[in-house]
């Protein structure tokens, strides 16, 4: 990797270093950032580009949306919390080095928040006001490598991640063919 990976942990640096031997890491110790490191930071972003790395808990998203308002040409590596979870702990720690890898290979361009993308666009996609929207959106941001979001933190990541229209619905399309039953490379239901 290129880019420098930011991490909130020690641990979480050294679970991405398994997955990435040679990868330069800052460390953020939650939002113990001093001014000069946010400007390291922001110098890096410049030379050679950052990948934000976070949790997928509350604190992480905070943390991500500190820094991505401080470097707005970073990338972000989401990893779902799913694949993120072992013995009661949640983070990047916990993860496993192949799901490592891929959020990293995945990570997304950041972009000034849009309006791509609305609520009525969550209600259409059963992404919100029912009562499987949480599982839903879990199972769309792992389709389009966003991770998973209440419904107002979802819609912030579609449209400042980038995602087009179309993009949205081949993954929405996916989405619903798996939660029937049907791998549509194989016809088979």
């Amino acid at each position: 990797m290129k880019e420098l990976i930011v991490v909130e942990g020690k641990k979480d640096a050294e679970a991405v270093r398994r997955a990435f031997p040679g990868a330069d890491i800052m460390i953020t110790h939650g939002w113990g950032l001093t001014a000069g490191q946010i400007e390291a930071l922001q110098t890096a972003e410049r030379r050679r580009g950052v990948i934000i790395f976070t949790d997928p808990d509350h604190a992480g998203e905070q943390i991500r949306r500190r820094l991505a308002a401080l470097l707005p040409n970073c990338r972000h590596a989401f990893i779902p919390r799913n694949q993120a979870t072992s013995k009661g702990k949640v983070g990047v720690e916990a993860a496993a080095i192949p799901a490592i890898q891929q959020a990293l290979k995945q990570a997304r361009r950041g972009r000034r928040a849009g309006t791509t993308f609305g609520m009525q666009d969550l209600i259409r996609g059963g992404l919100t006001g029912t009562p499987q929207a949480a599982i839903r959106r879990e199972k769309l941001g792992r389709l389009l490598a966003i991770g998973y979001g209440n419904s107002k933190n979802f819609l912030w990541r579609l449209n400042a991640l980038g995602i087009a229209r179309s993009e949205f619905d081949a993954a929405l399309e996916q989405m619903e063919a798996e939660l029937n039953g049907c791998d549509e490379t194989k016809g088979n239901r």
